[in-house]
């Protein structure tokens, strides 16, 4: 429990987690954009 505590407030950790989050969005939102170009043929 003291290693969730130490996860939860250190603000490097929060730091990798939000840009985690936002590669991961930034990835599905180019997975999205290009499968739907694919399928209306450009």
């Amino acid at each position: 429990m003291n290693l969730l505590t130490m996860l939860t407030s250190d603000p490097i950790v929060m730091f990798a987690f939000g840009g985690i989050a936002i590669m991961l969005g930034i990835c599905a939102f180019y997975v999205y954009y290009f499968m739907s170009h694919i399928k209306n043929g450009l």
